[in-house]
């Protein structure tokens, strides 16, 4: 069988992407990734054939920053690769119209890769469909955070702008809707596979046809992966970061910063958070903007590809609720304090909640607190290994690999 996985160039999307990749690679299929930097390393030295996620003609193809406005350098990447290859399959990431237009015009079969929870509506109802613990929508006025706001409404407000941009890009194209007409379907793909755990989604909640949890796909190039400096340590980035976090000899809290959509960042409580208190932080400021700590804070700021490591020695884990960090401290039983924003934030943010595996985080009054309340939860803490234990026996590589086969045939 060959397979070609198109998905976007984060570690995000890139790093599941590539766990699947992996996978199939080791059950004798002929596979081809889209990938660069420490994870097209990894998989080239696996054997995997590897193309370019950016060339200087196409250079934000699979850029999720700007995910709905190359659509056509997507289509046209994808398409050609397709025609060159001639896979049994194309596995594409969600928040890809241009890889999933280009399978269409080729009849080939798509799986899509989703991200932690089900963001569409549901196919059938839920015990608490607008429950109480959703998130505010900021684009409708809202600063973000908790907020007794419709579950149901932010799932339909999402679908409706997913196919937005959808008919925007085949309008852009000229391509013409297939028939019968059925756009929410086409988004789902052959299958449509969830990184979580069904006990995110909302109770008695069910899932279109089609769409099922897999697992994590968890996986993060090693330090081995990157390319050492001349003539210094193997890793000398790990190794100072390490010796720095020894210095300083508080225990750690991992902070993963998200896009903030318009609402609050989670600096001003960073900030204070960490400056004369009983902790300190490393930052993942993965797609945000370069920002200096506070003068006198235990915070060091980083971009890393990975961050198993820093999870593993961490006491707790701040995010806005994006799928890597909330996926990476349950895998590792960290407790989560959150404070959403926008994109998938919300919906996964009150699904976690409701899971009982994290807390809110409090923006303005006494941050620091937070911290030790988040750490010294038994329940917290307790919620979190049970369903971490859960995630990690998913064997989320196979069932992936399982449903990217069967999509095939």
């Amino acid at each position: 069988m060959k397979v070609l996985l198109c998905p976007l160039s984060s570690g995000g999307f890139l790093h599941p992407a590539t766990a699947a990749a992996l996978e199939l690679h080791r059950r004798g299929h002929d596979v081809t990734l889209f990938a660069a930097g420490a994870a097209g390393r990894a998989a080239a030295a696996a054997g995997i054939a590897v193309l370019p996620a950016a060339t200087e003609r196409e250079p934000y193809a699979f850029d999720v920053s700007r995910w709905f406005r190359d659509g056509e350098s997507q289509y046209r990447v994808v398409r050609d690769a397709a025609r060159a290859l001639r896979p049994d399959v194309v596995v594409t990431s969600v928040l890809c119209p241009g890889a999933l237009l280009a399978a269409e015009v080729l009849d080939l079969p798509v799986v899509v890769l989703g991200l932690t929870c089900h963001l569409w509506p549901y196919a059938g109802p839920a015990v608490s469909g607008d429950a109480a613990g959703s998130y505010a929508d900021p684009d409708a006025g809202s600063d973000g955070g908790f907020d007794a706001g419709s579950d149901a409404e932010d799932r339909r407000w999402r679908l409706a702008e997913t196919l937005k941009h959808h008919q925007a890009l085949r309008d852009r194209l000229g391509l013409r809707t297939p028939q019968p007409a059925d756009p929410a379907r086409q988004l789902l793909g052959r299958a449509f596979l969830l990184r979580g755990h069904p006990g995110l989604e909302l109770p008695g909640a069910v899932l279109p046809r089609g769409v099922r949890h897999v697992g994590p796909l968890w996986w993060e190039p090693s330090p081995d992966d990157d390319p050492p400096s001349a003539g210094a340590s193997p890793h000398p980035a790990d190794d100072t970061l390490a010796e720095r976090l020894d210095r300083v000899g508080k225990p750690l809290v991992y902070v993963h910063l998200g896009r903030t959509f318009g609402g609050e960042s989670l600096w001003r409580w960073i900030d204070a958070a960490f400056t004369g208190t009983g902790h300190q932080a490393v930052v993942e400021l993965a797609r945000t903007s370069t920002r200096a700590p506070a003068p006198g804070s235990d915070v060091v700021t980083v971009r890393r590809p990975r961050m198993g490591d820093l999870l593993a020695r961490a006491e707790a884990v701040v995010s806005n609720g994006t799928s890597a960090p909330v996926l990476g401290a349950l895998l590792h039983a960290r407790p989560l304090l959150l404070r959403p924003n926008g994109g998938e934030q919300r919906l996964l943010g009150a699904a976690c909640l409701r899971a009982g595996v994290a807390a809110e985080l409090p923006v303005h009054p006494a941050p620091g607190d937070a911290v030790s309340r988040a750490v010294g939860d038994a329940r917290l803490r307790t919620a979190a290994r049970t369903l971490g234990t859960a995630l990690a026996q998913a064997k989320s590589a196979t069932a992936a690999a399982q449903e990217i086969e069967e999509a095939a045939r």
